[in-house]
């Protein structure tokens, strides 16, 4: 097996046949169906349903597909990398991130450093803590955000200087709008719409206390825009992080903190012992005096 036959596999799954993945691959039909066959060989699995239209994933096929395509992104990263080694820094920086409005510190130091290197390019990667975390650890990413509650004690890491807060998003025309805070009572007996985040479960849990009752918990999300659609057609009340969904004035919909105030902090981790590339290690540097510069001075 090599990179060359992962990216083929690729191409059959998202092509769905053997005729137009093997034109996206500039190879014959067959020899990309006996690559396809001695794949499945080597592995000793069958990765695909052969239709007579389409060609489908079997369950272990969308196993390996994750695993290809973690795999050929790694690959490509490191090419990348190597290919930046030259006089000018230039390269790639991967940040992956939860939603939050905090990212803005690190887009305005990506701002500043391109001003003075603009041959780095950046990606950006949104997920969950787990998500991150595993293409943190993978080599995926560079650098990950963490909100909240997160164990951090085997990554080096920097504290963001700000932090956000945890609210109602709801409809500008529900009850609840006309307040200026929502408490735990507040909630009971209403259909929200959470996290699936177990760490932002026991968070918001402790908040609600029994004041609540057993939550009415109608959806969870991963990430927050499409349970904001969810709000606007009149599903339930989703608890969410401020400053992540639009709620000027003319919006349909409006957010509320929580009574208790309940806030998290934010943190920017990598891998120990990383090392960076040269746009990374630049990237790193950069933000290092960003953050240094917004802290109070010392008396």
């Amino acid at each position: 097996m090599d990179v060359r036959v992962l990216r083929y596999f690729l191409a059959v799954a998202r092509e769905e046949t053997i005729s137009r993945a093997a034109e996206a691959v500039h190879v014959t039909q067959p020899t990309l169906s006996r690559q396809m066959m001695e794949l499945e060989e080597e592995l000793g699995k069958t990765l695909f349903l052969r239709g007579k239209r389409r060609i489908s994933l079997t369950e272990e096929g969308m196993f390996f597909r994750r695993r290809a395509q973690e795999i050929v992104d790694l690959v490509d990263k490191t090419r990348a990398e190597f290919q930046a080694m030259d006089a000018h820094i230039s390269g790639e920086v991967w940040i992956g991130g939860g939603e939050t409005d905090a990212m803005r510190l690190l887009v305005r130091t990506a701002r500043r450093l391109r001003a003075s290197h603009p041959h780095i390019a950046y990606h950006l990667f949104s997920g969950n803590a787990e998500a991150v975390a595993e293409r943190l650890d993978k080599g995926l990413v560079d650098f990950g955000v963490f909100i909240g509650a997160t164990d951090l004690s085997k990554y080096d890491f920097l504290a963001l200087p700000v932090t956000d807060v945890w609210g109602v998003l709801m409809r500008r025309d529900s009850p609840l709008a006309a307040r200026r805070t929502i408490r735990p009572q507040d909630l009971r007996g209403l259909p929200l719409i959470c996290s699936r985040q177990s760490l932002v479960r026991n968070e918001l849990a402790g908040w609600m206390g029994d004041s609540c009752g057993t939550p009415d918990t109608v959806a969870t999300y991963n990430l927050l825009y499409n349970a904001s659609l969810m709000v606007e057609e009149g599903m339930g009340y989703a608890l969410c992080l401020d400053r992540i969904i639009r709620t000027a004035d003319d919006s349909l919909l409006c957010f509320r903190p929580l009574e208790p105030r309940l806030e998290v902090s934010l943190h920017v981790a990598w891998k120990k012992d990383q090392v960076f590339s040269r746009a990374a290690a630049r990237f790193l540097q950069y933000l290092q005096e960003d953050l240094a510069a917004q802290l109070p001075p010392q008396a």
